[in-house]
């Protein structure tokens, strides 16, 4: 089942990421796919994730599409301006490619190239609605398109925010990018589920699918650091004192992942999986979570 349709038949959306290496050697995505095929939805694949220089998200998706995959195609408005956005566009639904995941990239300077040049001639709104304009045949200087592309058009959130105003914020900004037309969201980690089940209480006026986005715990320490470094994650000190104290950490973090699932599973419409290294322990935490 492609990802379009478990959202169209009302079915719990189940999607994970791969992150794209750097280099030419694509095994682990072959290995990844033998996997992952016919346990979930969709993969996310990743765009210069950090702003580290990678094999490209298209050849990725690609990839996946040749087995049988359904790729998202994650696409940032850092790297490219619109004259290769639309061409990357084209190109992927050229290649069988039929969902973008669209992002603002993180800045440069936080990757592995710090000297180089960000572009952001689009935003993210402005990417989403190029997308929209292009599925209707026209690209974003108005010319008529020779075959009219087919994407499902999705955006990001942070369901957590430290105020109120953040947090009004977040879905004004949601509101916006449904108006220019995305079609589905995930969110930023969730550990928190009264946190959540508050956002998506206002979120459901939208009436777009939903997908929660789950991190998996691989210490305390990774707990830590992301509650002091990633905007919009709190993990609770429960589960980062869970994590400290257990013998088997693997063990302890994929369990956390599963009960996460299964509590905000009535909340939202699917669950995005960002293993981070775990992409091989993502049928475990399904399993786990009674989704497989």
């Amino acid at each position: 089942m492609s990802l379009r349709e478990a959202f169209d038949s009302g079915k719990f959306a189940i999607t994970t990421e791969v992150g794209p290496l750097k280099g030419t050697d694509t095994s682990e995505v072959l290995e990844l796919a033998e996997i992952l095929n016919g346990k979930i939805d969709g993969v996310n694949v990743t765009d210069q994730q950090s702003a580290v220089m990678r094999l490209g998200s298209l050849a990725t998706c690609s990839i996946l599409v040749q087995k049988g995959l359904d790729p998202v195609f994650q696409m940032t408005c850092r790297d490219r301006n619109r004259l290769a956005l639309q061409s990357d566009l084209l190109s992927a639904s050229v290649m069988g490619i039929r969902n973008v995941l669209v992002i603002s990239g993180d800045f440069p300077t936080l990757g592995d190239h710090i000297d180089a040049k960000d572009v952001y001639d689009l935003d993210s709104e402005q990417l989403i609605w190029t997308i929209n304009r292009m599925n209707e045949g026209y690209d974003l200087a108005g010319n008529e398109l020779q075959g009219k592309t087919d994407l499902l058009v999705g955006a990001v959130v942070k369901p957590v925010s430290d105020t109120e105003e953040s947090f009004e914020l977040q879905l004004a900004m949601m509101e916006k990018k449904i108006s220019v037309g995305a079609r589905f969201f995930q969110t930023q980690a969730v550990y928190d589920v009264d946190t959540f089940e508050k956002f998506m209480k206002r979120a459901e006026q939208f009436k777009v699918p939903v997908l929660v986005g789950i991190i998996p715990l691989k210490s305390a320490g990774m707990a830590r650091y992301m509650n002091k470094n990633v905007s919009g994650v709190f993990v609770p000190e429960d589960m980062i004192s869970a994590m400290a104290k257990a013998e088997d950490k693997a063990a302890t973090g994929l369990e956390i992942a599963a009960r996460l699932i299964t509590d905000l599973k009535d909340l939202c419409q699917g669950v995005h999986i960002m293993a981070i290294g775990w992409e091989k322990k993502v049928p475990e935490i399904l399993r786990l979570a009674n989704l497989a």
